[in-house]
C-alpha cells in the first residue's frame, strides 16, 4: 500500500524537464502587432487599386522617422511633389482623392481633376516650422500638404486664390474638398486655421478631431 501511495503521488508532481507552455496571444494583442496592421493597410490599398512600393523604416537627428511608409505611384488621379507617407496617410489619401475631390470637381466645376499639386508631405521640421513647437507630424511622414489642382480642361484652381476668390464654384469646390479631408484625416487645416496656412490644405494622422 505503501508503494501504491508513493507512485500516485508521483503523478501529481510536475515533472521539471517538462515546462508549462507559454501563454499565447489572444486575437485581441495579434490584431495590435504593428507588422499585421502595415500588411493590413498594403492589402487595402492594392484592393483600392493604388499602385506604391514600400520603403524602408528611416529614422532621422531630431527625432524625425518614416516608419511603415510608402511612396505613391498610381492613385487614379496624378499628383505632384509626393514623397513619404505612411501607410495609413497614404490610404487616407487615396480615398479623400478618388471618393471626394473627383466627385467634387464634377459637381461644382463640371470637370474632372487630371493632376493634384501637393507641396509636400516628409519634412523633419517643428509645427509650423517654429522653433521651440513640438514635432510636426510632417517629421514623422505623417502629413500632406495641397496647394492646387488643374482639370481637365484647362483651369487651374489653388487654394491661395480661389478659397476667397470671385468664383463661387471655384469656391464650394474648395470647401467641399477640405471638409471631405476634414472627414477623412483626424486634422484638418486650411486658410481659416491661420495665416501659415492661407495657401494650401494641410491634412496629417495626428491626435484628432480637430478642422479649422
Amino acid at each position: 500500500m505503501i508503494i501504491l501511495g508513493l507512485v500516485l503521488l508521483a503523478g501529481c508532481i510536475p515533472k521539471p524537464d517538462r515546462p508549462a507552455p507559454s501563454p499565447q496571444p489572444g486575437p485581441q494583442a495579434e490584431a495590435l502587432k504593428p507588422d499585421k496592421v502595415l500588411r493590413q493597410c498594403h492589402a487595402d490599398l492594392a484592393r483600392a487599386a493604388v499602385a506604391f512600393k514600400p520603403l524602408p523604416d528611416r529614422t532621422f537627428d531630431g527625432g524625425c522617422s518614416a516608419i511603415g511608409a510608402v511612396q505613391l505611384l498610381d492613385i487614379g488621379t496624378p499628383v505632384t511633389n509626393l514623397g513619404a507617407m505612411t501607410c495609413p496617410l497614404a490610404a487616407n489619401f487615396a480615398r479623400w482623392v478618388q471618393e471626394a475631390v473627383q466627385p467634387a470637381a464634377q459637381r461644382h466645376l463640371g470637370a474632372r481633376v487630371v493632376k493634384i499639386e501637393s507641396m509636400g508631405t516628409y519634412a523633419c521640421r517643428p509645427v509650423n516650422g517654429q522653433a521651440g513647437n513640438k514635432l510636426s507630424e510632417h517629421g514623422r511622414a505623417n502629413a500632406v500638404d495641397i496647394g492646387g489642382f488643374v482639370l481637365e480642361d484647362g483651369r487651374r484652381i489653388t487654394v491661395k486664390s480661389g478659397w476667397n476668390g470671385e468664383d463661387r464654384r471655384v469656391r464650394d469646390f474648395l470647401r467641399a474638398a477640405h471638409g471631405a479631408g476634414c472627414g477623412q484625416f483626424p486634422i484638418g487645416l486650411g486658410p481659416d486655421a491661420n495665416a501659415l496656412h492661407h495657401d494650401h490644405f494641410h491634412f496629417d494622422m495626428g491626435r484628432g478631431p480637430y478642422c479649422r
